[in-house]
């Protein structure tokens, strides 16, 4: 109690000496470029969009919005606030508010370190994909010859030359999680690589990511306005767009588009890493903090749907390609058959001819096994994460004009993208251990954000294995997911009941000028907890209902090229579980350990009183 009481008397003095030599932002701009390029990740470019076309398009939306009013900008706010009234790390802010809850800002800090291990093996295959983008042709446009040079890779035939050079050319997958492989030296260059970049933006902390956060931030708005303008021109992005805006209400019924809606949200905004509460730490303690999190949170919204126009403009065009090439086969097909002439059957009058022969010879017409050409089916095409970037997009890319430049921007703006979201990552690890004063004050913080660097690149290196690729989706799934909904409760739950809601009011005002509101208050005390508590015993029933699967490239499947589903082994599955709980084991621990001092301290003095005290 004497070191929360020694605090409280800290707080009460708005300039503590403790601070006085804390770095600071050179401008609030700066500031905000790197807020808003760790919230703004490649999540805005390939889950957001993902979600709208299997939600219902326009549909989607609703959930999403109100997902944001009520869980997203309350949840920001108090961890913009209380991190710059602190001005500490999650470590430093948590420990501070109660000595029982440090675990919780260690929770913070092994989640950002999990994810920042996988998060930049995926930059690592960004700059796979940019260095081969000068090729011409593309790499992936045409299917490899094979050793006899008497035809095309079977694998290749058998699928396509984007999955081929995605599956085969650059992760050399294995049939499963189980057959690990070996190193691929490619990937460990390309790895190495994307570290060397992330050391030298992060080398000095705030004071090079601060100059790096320019272009890592606004370049990805400048390429997403050049595809918006290349895209509303190609053939089909009407349809894209059409797809969608068009709302299908139905799906509003299903409780998975709330669920998903709601973590979308939640982890778009890069809540509970830790990365914004360091950030934030930064700044000087007089500054409006509310506005600060209206403009993170909804630029961050807003670029989602900014990012939407232009990938369902190409998704469109890519889809009204196959729905082309489609006919064009069915065409050529009809024409040997039926000995029509070159050019007599056309793609605005297939279905008239169809329906003709049809009814002229039915038998001939269903000997044919014509194709069943449907463009919503193609639009229907879905796909998110690796799978957009790496096989939906690239194949869009290589059909149109000038695919090299259109392919460089592409993997440039991604790499920006996830560049600006390692640096609040990385940051959530390194702020907390220089506030916990772990470093030696001898070490320079050069040498130590190279070690820092050193040490993830090395653990990376199971992502550069064979079965890396079916890691990789284990640490996205079980790191990034449930461990962040339980601190960010914890969170919300200390700030409100246990440091004070009064108190904290108190704090924004002095901040501000000016006392939360009443939707920050009822967000706070009721709406946003309980919200947080309803989507974390949805997540916890869905993923109970069924056994994990998940999905292999494997050549020698009976329906090759389709995904072969398997369930992930015992041993993995235990994997699974330790990653989720590994995180958040650090709360109950913390507490306990606090718990215990406090025994030891109340019964060490107990046994040490003078015996005789009340008698004198």
């Amino acid at each position: 109690m004497d070191e929360v009481d020694e605090h409280v008397k800290q707080m009460q003095n708005p300039e503590p000496k403790e601070i006085v030599e804390r770095p600071a932002w050179d401008n609030k701009v700066q500031y905000l470029l790197t807020c808003i390029g760790f919230a703004v990740g490649l999540g805005n470019v390939w889950r957001f969009p993902y979600l709208c076309q299997i939600y219902g398009g326009g549909a989607f939306l609703i959930p999403y919005a109100i997902a944001l009013v009520f869980e997203g900008l309350p949840l920001l706010y108090m961890e913009l606030a209380i991190g710059q009234r602190l001005r500490m790390g999650s470590v430093g802010v948590w420990n501070s508010i109660s000595p029982y809850l440090g675990g919780l800002g260690v929770a913070s800090m092994a989640v950002s370190f999990l994810v920042g291990l996988f998060y930049n093996m995926i930059l690592a295959w960004i700059l796979w994909y940019f260095f081969h983008s000068f090729q011409s042709p593309l790499p992936w446009r045409n299917c490899p010859v094979n050793i006899n040079r008497t035809g095309y890779v079977t694998e290749c035939e058998k699928s396509s030359p984007v999955n081929y050079f995605w599956y085969r050319e650059t992760l050399n997958i294995t049939p499963n999680i189980e057959t690990s492989g070996s190193l691929q030296w490619w990937l460990v260059l390309c790895l190495a690589c994307a570290w060397c970049i992330v050391y030298v933006c992060f080398i000095r902390g705030i004071e090079t990511i601060g100059k790096a956060i320019y272009v890592t931030v606004i370049f990805p708005y400048v390429v997403l306005t050049i595809f918006l303008i290349r895209a509303l021109t190609l053939s089909g992005a009407t349809d894209g767009l059409i797809y969608l805006f068009t709302p299908n209400w139905e799906t509003l019924k299903d409780p998975t588009v709330w669920l998903d809606a709601a973590t979308q949200i939640f982890f778009s905004l890069s809540l509970a890493f830790g990365g914004l509460i360091a950030f934030s730490s930064y700044n000087a303690q007089k500054n409006n903090c509310e506005r600060d999190a209206l403009i993170v949170g909804c630029v961050n919204s807003l670029t989602s749907l900014y990012a939407s126009i232009p990938i369902f403009a190409i998704l469109g065009f890519k889809a009204n390609e196959n729905y082309n090439n489609c006919k064009n086969w069915n065409i050529l097909q009809l024409t040997n058959a039926f000995n029509i002439a070159d050019e007599n059957i056309t793609l605005e009058n297939y279905y008239e001819w169809l329906n003709y022969l049809n009814g002229t010879d039915p038998s001939e017409v269903e000997s044919l096994n014509l194709r069943t050409c449907d463009l919503q089916t193609f639009l229907d095409q879905s796909a998110s994460g690796t799978g957009l970037a790496f096989i939906v997009f690239t194949e869009a890319v290589i059909k149109m004009p000038g695919s090299q430049v259109w392919s460089v921007l592409f993997f440039v703006m991604l790499f920006s993208l996830g560049l600006s979201s390692m640096f609040g990552t990385l940051e959530g690890v390194l702020t907390p251990l220089l506030d916990m004063h772990v470093i030696p004050p001898w070490i320079p913080k050069e040498i130590f954000t190279g070690f820092m660097c050193l040490t993830f690149f090395i653990v990376g290196l199971i992502f550069t294995l064979g079965s890396g690729n079916y890691w990789l989706g284990i640490f996205n799934s079980y790191v990034g997911s449930l461990p962040l909904l339980i601190i960010a409760f914890f969170e919300i739950v200390s700030v409100v009941y246990i440091y004070g809601i009064n108190k904290f009011n108190d704090d924004i005002e002095w901040m501000t000028g000016r006392r939360p509101n009443y939707y920050w208050q009822g967000c706070w005390r009721f709406i946003s907890p309980l919200m947080l508590l309803v989507v974390f015993v949805a997540y916890v029933v869905v993923e109970a209902e069924t056994r994990p699967t998940y999905q292999t490239w494997n050549p020698d499947y009976v329906h090759f090229p389709l995904a072969d589903t398997q369930q992930y082994p015992e041993w993995v599955y235990a994997i699974c579980v330790l990653l989720a709980v590994i995180p958040i084991v650090s709360i109950p621990i913390g507490a306990f350990y606090k718990f215990t001092g406090f025994l030891k301290t109340y019964i060490m003095n107990r046994h040490t009183q003078n015996p005789y005290a009340n008698e004198l």
